[in-house]
């Protein structure tokens, strides 16, 4: 059967949403499945194994088969996979047991500028009592996750200006300030040599994880060396005394992202301007507007004389966590673990994913974030994947949340 025939949808811009309903509508859960269709450029092309958009069903020494192409995994795939899901639940039995609504995004990975306003819009007709987002990953490939927290995400672009021109390095060099040395130093400074970020009030609002917590990831055995290995690195490089979990899960970073300015070749100058392109990824109670303000003085309290600075392309959003003994979040996981065998491992994400907020914020939906991405995926990168286990164990997974959710009573 069609999905076509079953979902009623609309669009507007790059955002497109559906509903499929039974006929006793208001008396059933309803539920908002999020996706996106968009991806990242497939460059570099010379990289592939196959013409990046045409997906290829490829043989994986670890993983068997293996869909390849670019946005296999994120989130083409994931996206397709609750799909097949609703597909296969209509095709047995006519009606899925909740009411759904599906929103698919094609701005994800370009900022989301059209879905602000589609949620505003359509607020009514988009609001339910749990959002879905599959655009997370497993904990390996046999164990199942869901995703109960988020950091949130602060950034800024910091331009520190001196001399009204460049200025040739023989004639100047020595009293002329350099605003690439002056910028370096100010970068250099917002670390200090245990791993801590200094930017004032930066810790103020950050809770450390449980005793409970703290033994719960100790239990996950993660291999904090074969983490690093895999990108060709040994020595964890963040807060002393926190374990790779602890600096991914709940410690807030600081990070430069991009620095330029002056040339690269045999022009010898000073130049008039240097820029840094900065984030911070923020964990619950932090605030990105109190951060940017924390970057504004400790830029101010560090710049030398004779040099401005400007910011500019600055926002972000708050980090987000879920109730882990919600009646929804238990009857996922038991579905999960009906399906793979095994419990699921209670993940956070080191990443960010607004749109989650904005569910919160501006529908004042809960989320529930579930997966089956792996880390090596190679998502946005050439020869992306995604396993063909992900694609047809996930499906059943989410056929059985789907049911499950569709028992539970209490809705939180």
């Amino acid at each position: 059967m069609d999905l076509a025939h079953k979902f009623v949808g609309r669009h507007r811009n790059d955002s497109k949403s559906g509903h499929s309903h039974g006929q006793d509508r208001g008396a059933r859960p309803r539920l908002l499945f999020y996706g996106h269709y968009d991806v990242q450029p497939p460059d570099p092309l010379e990289e592939w194994t196959n013409p990046p958009f045409s997906p290829q069903l490829m043989d994986d020494a670890r993983y068997g088969k293996v869909i390849v192409a670019r946005g296999a995994s994120d989130d083409k795939g994931q996206m397709m996979t609750f799909i097949e899901a609703c597909r296969a639940w209509l095709d047995c039995h006519g009606t899925l047991p909740v009411n759904v609504t599906v929103l698919l995004e094609g701005e994800e990975e370009s900022g989301s500028p059209s879905l602000a306003p589609f949620l505003q819009s359509h607020a009514d007709e988009l609001k339910a009592n749990l959002a879905l987002v599959c655009d997370t990953g497993m904990w390996d490939s046999r164990t199942p996750a869901i995703t109960a927290f988020l950091r949130g995400l602060a950034f800024s672009e910091l331009t520190v200006a001196a001399p009204s021109r460049d200025l040739h390095s023989g004639l100047y060099g020595g009293p002329a300030l350099n605003p690439i040395r002056a910028l370096s130093e100010l970068l250099a400074k917002m670390h200090d040599e245990h791993g801590r970020v200094t930017l004032p009030g930066f810790y103020d609002e950050v809770v450390d994880p449980s005793p409970k917590q703290l033994a719960q990831w100790r239990a996950l055995n993660f291999d904090a060396t074969a983490f690093l290995t895999a990108v060709g690195l040994r020595t964890p490089a963040g807060e002393t005394g926190a374990s790779v979990l602890e600096q991914l899960w709940s410690r807030p970073t600081a990070e430069i992202n991009g620095i330029f300015g002056g040339y690269t070749g045999t022009k010898t100058v000073i130049p008039a301007s240097a820029t840094a392109k900065l984030s911070f990824r923020l964990v619950p109670n932090q605030e990105p507007r109190t951060i940017l303000d924390g970057l504004h003085r400790f830029v101010a309290q560090h710049l030398p004389s004779d040099a401005n600075v400007s910011f500019a392309g600055e926002g972000g959003s708050p980090a987000v966590g879920f109730d882990t003994s919600a009646p929804t979040f238990s009857a996922a996981a038991k579905a999960l673990e009906a399906e793979w065998g095994r419990v699921p491992v209670v993940v956070g994400c080191g990443g960010s994913i607004p749109i989650v907020e904005s569910f919160r914020s501006k529908l004042g939906m809960q989320a529930l974030l579930v997966g089956f991405a792996l880390d090596d995926d190679r998502i946005h990168a050439p020869n992306e994947k995604y396993n063909l286990e992900s694609f047809k164990k996930g499906a059943r997974s989410w056929a059985r949340i789907l049911g499950a959710l569709g028992e539970v009573n209490a809705w939180t």
